[in-house]
């Protein structure tokens, strides 16, 4: 099997360096996807995707130029061939590592009785889609998590913890009860606390909360707080003292 001319001048390091610059173009590509698409921050940390991103750089980006420079012989017949597998096998790792994080991808945030409560696909049943009462909810969302609130009377509450207690998902994994968040913000607001509570409440959030109005402008007064749990730990969501509206969210804990 013939080499083409290109292989046959680039040096070992070479070709693991053009490796390595492909890898971390593809890499930086998947990593915009799931910070600026599925996992917007601070749900990114929440969520557990650090650790799984450090798998997917670990393999990608580190791995196979190494393997590259361990293996790259100039002129060597079926070198070819070889580069072909690693890279096959290392897309493979990729695809396999982006499904897993697209399958575990945060679809919802839902405020259920004053606190907001995380969501991801694969939690959400097909199921529990087609029990949806409006029709935006019975597919999972593939351009981010959406706020929602959980609305329900006490017969259907009743109804939902008891069979929670049975097995059955959590409340905040039932669509049917769903209602866009912008459409209850006045709802929410009536459930919100005062920042100095998250203060105290969470004191490693502090720097985050004065951050923010610093960097906003905005008066604390102005602002009041939402908790919210998520597979990874609490988060707070900040809130506007007068519409609801949902201005941030901060990650505050691993507890």
């Amino acid at each position: 099997m013939d080499v083409p001319f290109t292989t046959r001048k680039l040096t070992r390091w070479q070709a693991s360096g053009l490796h390595l610059s492909i890898s971390i173009v593809i890499a930086a590509a998947a990593l915009a996807v799931m910070l600026l698409v599925w996992y917007p921050r601070p749900l990114f940390e929440a969520s557990g995707g650090t650790g799984l991103l450090y798998i997917l750089v670990g393999v990608d980006v580190v791995i196979g130029p190494l393997v590259t420079l361990v293996v790259f012989k100039a002129g060597k017949r079926g070198m070819r061939f070889d580069l072909a597998v690693i890279g096959l096998l290392q897309l493979s790792a990729l695809l396999y590592g982006s499904y897993i994080m697209f399958e575990a991808r945060p679809v919802y945030i839902a405020l259920v009785k004053g606190q907001f409560e995380v969501a991801s696909a694969v939690e959400v049943s097909a199921d529990q889609l087609a029990q949806a009462r409006r029709p935006e909810f019975r597919k999972l969302p593939l351009d981010g998590p959406k706020l929602v609130y959980i609305e329900m009377n006490e017969q259907e509450r009743s109804e939902a913890v008891r069979s929670v207690f049975a097995g059955g998902p959590d409340i905040h994994l039932r669509p049917m009860y769903y209602v866009p968040y912008a459409e209850r913000s006045k709802e929410a607001l009536a459930q919100t606390h005062p920042l100095e509570h998250a203060r105290r409440t969470w004191p490693d959030a502090v720097p985050l909360i004065d951050g923010y109005l610093a960097e906003s402008g905005r008066k604390e007064a102005d602002t009041v707080y939402l908790p919210g749990r998520a597979p990874f730990g609490w988060i707070i969501a900040l809130v506007d003292a007068k519409t609801g509206a949902v201005l941030k969210f901060l990650f505050v804990s691993h507890a």
